[in-house]
Parts: C-alpha cells; structure tokens; sequence
C-alpha cells in the first residue's frame, strides 16, 4: 500500500516522512477491526470486533500494512520504529523465533532501528524498506520470495543485496514486486502463473528486473498476479486472470506486462484475491475482476474483465483491496469499505455483506487503510 502524506484535518508536527526526508508528519491513531483469531488486530487479545477499535493509545503511526490471508500485520511510527504483530508460524514478525505459539496479540518492536521507511506483509513473510534505501526481508521462504538466494526461512530481517536504491515493496503471495530510486521494477518468488512479468514462468530466488524501463511509479503484488502504474499514467498487468483481473477484456494469463486500455490517466492501482481497484487522476474510482462477494463496489455480483466505474463521484484518493473486500478513502477524509464481512471486516458493526460503497462512522480525518483476510487496519 502507497502512502501519500496529505492532511485531512489532524495535528501537524514537524517529524519524520516515510519516504525518507524531515517534513511535517501527521499524528494519527491506529485502528482495527475484522477477524483476530492470530492476534492481528493488535488489541491484546484474540476477540473479533465488527466496528473499529483503537489499538493502543499512541498518535505516532505513520505506514500501516495487513497481509492478505497471513493473519500478521506490522506498521511503522514517525519515529521510524517498526512493529509487527498476529500469527508467528514461519517468523514472519521478524522477531526472532517462530511456530504456532510466538504469535503476538499487540504490536511488538522489531528491533531497535528508527530507520524503517516502508513495509509489506505478503503470505507469511515480510519485506521493508529503510531510509537508506536498503531492502530487507524475513519469514517464510519456500519459493525464494526473500530474494536472498535461497529457500531458507528467516525470522528476522535480512538484507537483500548490498544496493542502497530500494524505494517501495508489494509482498503478495509467495512473490514480491519492488521500486528502486530510478523507476526500475524488479521482482522475484513465486512465478507460476507468470505474476513476475519477466516473460516465463520460473520461480527466481533473487531479484530480477522487468524490462529495461526506468519509469515505473507504483507497483502491488496480488494473489498470483500483479498490477503497476507507470509515471506517464499508463496502467500494466500480468500473471492470472481466470477472473478477468488483468482488465484486459479477456481471462487470458500472461507472464510479461501488458497495458490496460489505452488511458493515461491512472495514478494508484491496488490488487487483491482476484479483484483490482485503481484511481484515475480526476478522482474517479474503478474496478474489475472477481466480484463473488460484492467486492467491485459495482451493487452486483457479476465479474468483470475491465474497469468499471464505481458510481460517478469524482473525490477519491486512497485505495485497498483485500481477499474479497474493499476499502477507499475519499479527499475528504471520510473512509468506504465494501464486499465480503463475514468477520465484520467492514467495520460497519455487522457481518453483512455490500456490493456498494458503505461509509464508516461520520469520521473525516482517515489517512491510510490497508485490507487484509477478514480484517483492517486504518489510520486516523
């Protein structure tokens, strides 16, 4: 998940900036909501809550991350502290130990570092960022989606490489897609389905670089397929579309990117279990993909091999896509979810499912939300 600091109506103070620079950071409360089977609400206990609650009492929370079905989540503060939580099985807190009984129910320093810029959580294994530009990962390895050359697991973090010019990272399922400092794209794990887009499907156990271009802008590492945006608004896909995720009009799976429409007016793509959420530069919202749970925000369950405009409003900026829910912030601070909740992942205070747009609360200081299985994470 991107993060883009804006302020929606909260302290500010001068601080640190995720992206590595002194700016004036935002103070925001920590929030979950959904399933806690494994802890990964960070409330200190393994009860399941349909409506937010705030985690902890601390302002300070600066990035926020749910993996997608691993049951763990982790976030970093605006003192460049990160800190993990939920299900421990493979080490993917990065804490030092592992098994079904290290998991932890509230969130737990990783280390002593105040130097972490960016995290993501894939499936049971994590990948971070540092301010110096190195990258960083830990948990499980099984198809090399550590990118350390190898298959072995790691319960606390290692670097990958020696390089210095790492800038964001997607962990999806069992594979990851990052950005470096000069616009390249490189991957490396799981490649069954052709999701590192390096044109065939051999799993690599380091990362390699897709293409030669240098103008890649954001990129996200979904189930068995990944979506990007590049700095000229053009939006790509690859990997798995047995439901039409790649927007391509087709169910055609493809192993190296391929452009979706002809548009070049996307500025933020989010992938989840077979769905995708994207924003255009006008503030529309779209959708395509699996929609067995109403997950398209489309108020139906039909699947769509294009993108699709979620209503006709033009006010939206932030965006997640989980297993079979939603969730957007508008540019008014006020958050939207929508599709499966079954585990009140919703937040709505249910366990009802929408196929449309639902907002949570009358709140309008929302800052960031990151879906996961059956829970969230939001700032605000």
């Amino acid at each position: 998940m991107s993060i883009r600091q804006q302020n929606l109506g909260s302290i500010v103070k001068p601080g640190f900036n995720p992206l590595g620079a002194q700016t004036t950071t935002l103070l925001y409360n920590l929030f979950s909501w959904g399933e806690n089977l494994s802890g990964q609400l960070g409330l200190g206990n393994l009860t399941s809550y349909s409506s937010p609650k705030q985690v902890g009492s601390d302002t300070n929370w600066a990035i926020v991350n749910s993996s997608t079905n691993g049951e763990s989540s982790a976030s970093i503060k605006t003192t460049g502290t990160l800190w993990s939580w939920g299900r421990n099985q493979f080490g993917q807190l990065g804490l030092g130990d592992s098994g079904n009984y290290t998991k932890r129910s509230s969130p737990t320093q990783v280390g002593a570092l105040t130097n972490w810029s960016y995290v993501s959580n894939g499936y049971y294994f994590s990948a971070a960022v540092k301010t110096d530009g190195t990258l960083w990962t830990w948990g499980r390895n099984l198809d090399g989606q550590l990118g350390l050359g190898n298959t072995t697991s790691y319960s606390s973090p290692k670097q990958v490489g020696a390089l210095t010019a790492w800038l964001k990272v997607s962990g999806g399922f069992y594979a990851v897609l990052a950005t470096k400092t000069n616009g390249t794209l490189w991957s490396w794990g799981r490649n069954d389905q052709g999701q590192l887009g390096l044109g065939n499907t051999t799993y690599y156990s380091s990362p390699k670089q897709i293409g030669a271009l240098t103008n890649w802008s954001s990129a996200n590492m979904a189930y068995l397929f990944s979506v990007a945006v590049k700095t000229d608004g053009t939006l790509w896909a690859w990997g798995r579309s047995n439901t039409g995720q790649l927007g391509l009009g087709n169910t055609t799976s493809y192993s190296s990117p391929k452009q979706v429409g002809a548009l070049t007016t996307w500025l933020n793509v989010a992938g989840g279990y077979g769905h995708v959420l994207a924003v255009k530069t006008d503030g529309s919202i779209w959708s395509w993909g699996r929609n067995t749970n109403g997950q398209l925000g489309l108020n139906n369950t039909t699947n769509y091999s294009s993108p699709k405009q979620i209503g006709s409003l033009y006010i939206w900026l932030k965006i997640a896509a989980g297993f079979y829910n939603s969730a957007s912030i508008k540019t008014d601070g006020t958050l939207w979810l929508w599709g499966k909740n079954t585990d009140g992942q919703l937040g709505l205070g249910n366990t009802t499912n929408y196929s449309s747009p639902k907002q949570l609360g009358s709140s309008t200081t929302w800052n960031a939300v990151s879906n996961g299985s059956s829970m969230t994470l939001a700032l605000g």
